[in-house]
């Protein structure tokens, strides 16, 4: 909820960038962070880690364009959480391929790609 007031009440020109920066940090932190928990639960991609899932969404809203999301912002992270949702449990090509990556990399990797064809659907859908 606070993620959606941050967005409503920001700037139309620093929502991209917060939400840019959020999808760095997240990434960074991620990697290792899920490499280590995927050693500790013994799982290749433990159900615990959402750091991953964090930095998909994120990315996905980031590429909307700020107008967007300032002028109907519900819409918008609507339609990108399912998207995006869709395209990480389907996992089509390269996305399925990216997930095979070693250990924190695949883990973050395929749900990057599951924001960034999210991200790029929704700006198509709404722009």
């Amino acid at each position: 909820m606070a993620g959606a007031a941050w967005i409503l009440l920001a700037p139309a020109h620093l929502v991209t960038a917060g939400l840019a920066g959020g999808v760095i940090a997240a990434t960074l932190a991620g990697i290792p962070a899920a490499g280590r928990a995927a050693r500790h639960f013994g799982r290749e991609d433990p159900s615990q880690v959402v750091i991953d899932e964090v930095a998909g969404q994120w990315l996905a809203m980031a590429l909307i364009p700020a107008t967007v999301l300032v002028a109907s912002p519900a819409s918008a992270i609507i339609l990108s959480f399912v998207a995006f949702r869709a395209f990480d449990i389907i996992k089509p090509w390269p996305i399925s391929w990216l997930e095979r990556l070693p250990g924190g990399w695949g883990i973050m990797a395929d749900d990057l790609a599951a924001g960034l064809c999210a991200g790029l659907l929704t700006t198509a859908l709404t722009a």
